[in-house]
């Protein structure tokens, strides 16, 4: 172990969630993504965030597999893709899942965007699924304030997470003032804004106080916020060094700086109408 991702985050039923994770869209089905999973498992992470529609769960079983770790150290999430929503559409999903990435359950399991007359039912097929054990936790994914309070309306189980957008350029506020009333762990997808996070001398800037790079402080910001963070790269020096933030502390005015860099804009697309 080359550094610890000791700081861990607990979801409202209970489990315990790593603050950090590797995601792995983009990366392919094949070697790329097997050792892009082993080399985070190597690098100290246990954490894994996949989906059915990145179609790279089985090079993510095998990543695993391979790395030797105990599958129970491990934390895996996989979503269900728009597609696939509806009750019993969800539940073979689920299944398919389970069989591509070789395990017997999901530590946590997702929504991956609000489809609109579906998701209710996609979250009930999710709440028998909770109840059988075989998801440890479920949550959503891009879900705003309105939707969450449209779905908690209509099911039993407040979402253990919802992973959205998230960056120093969109920081979330009023989500995130919801989500802390609530319970949900927010969770950021593209926190360093795909490299762009470089490019800003705000963060330079701090990083170079801390001797770290713009990358690091980014990631610091949203997990000193209490918001897990997903950053995917396939790059094994990469990955390593988005581990290492939890030898610094922003300073409260560091965080005030990073926080009036919000301009609310999104780079990543709605793909709530998308099937």
């Amino acid at each position: 172990m080359h550094h610890s991702i000791d700081q861990l985050f607990t979801l409202n039923n209970g489990i315990i969630m790593p603050s950090l994770g590797l995601g792995v869209l983009f990366a392919q089905n094949d070697g790329e993504v097997e050792n892009a999973v082993i080399s985070a498992l190597e690098a100290g992470y246990r954490k894994i965030d996949t989906a059915s529609a990145y179609q790279n769960e089985e090079g993510v079983g095998r990543g695993i597999t391979k790395s030797g770790i105990d599958r129970k150290d491990i934390f895996l999430t996989t979503k269900v893709w728009n597609s696939e929503q509806g009750y019993d559409n969800t539940l073979r999903a689920f299944d398919q899942s389970l069989e591509r990435l070789q395990t017997d359950y999901i530590d946590l399991y997702l929504i991956h965007w609000p489809v609109k007359d579906k998701y209710k039912e996609t979250y009930k097929a999710m709440q028998q699924l909770y109840a059988e054990g075989r998801a440890r936790a479920i949550g959503v994914c891009n879900f705003s304030i309105e939707q969450l309070e449209d779905l908690m309306a209509h099911s039993d189980i407040v979402p253990a997470l919802n992973q959205v957008e998230m960056h120093p350029h969109l920081s979330q506020y009023k989500l995130k003032e919801f989500t802390d009333r609530n319970n949900i762990q927010l969770e950021a997808w593209r926190p360093i804004m795909m490299g762009e996070v470089l490019d800003i001398t705000e963060l330079v800037d701090i990083g170079k106080l801390h001797g770290k790079s713009a990358v690091q402080v980014a990631l610091r910001w949203l997990i000193q916020r209490g918001v897990s963070v997903i950053p995917k790269s396939v790059n094994p020096e990469r990955i390593l060094a988005n581990a290492k933030v939890y030898d610094f502390v922003l300073t409260p005015d560091q965080m005030e700086i990073i926080h009036s860099l919000n301009q609310d804009r999104h780079l990543g697309e709605d793909l709530s109408h998308v099937e």
